[in-house]
């Protein structure tokens, strides 16, 4: 999957569970993370790509494209 949660630079504002609490969440501490037993949701899906827009550090949550056929990720 191409979205990740980056926890070292994670402030714990917590827009990406507000904007897709069916994919992300908080722990103990206050900072994101994807829900253990959360649905399989594409990295295009609208919502993810909203919470990592609305992320106020920019770069506490990475969305990356899937590669196409034969091609590497990056």
């Amino acid at each position: 999957m191409g979205i990740r949660v980056d926890r070292e630079r994670c402030v714990g504002a917590g827009m990406c569970a507000l904007t897709a609490p069916d994919v992300f969440t908080q722990d103990d501490d206050g900072f994101s993370e994807m829900l253990p037993d959360g649905p399989a949701v594409p990295e295009t899906h609208p919502l993810v790509r909203e919470a990592a827009r609305a992320c106020p550090v920019g770069v506490g949550l990475t969305v990356t494209q899937p590669s196409p056929p034969g091609r590497p990720s990056r």
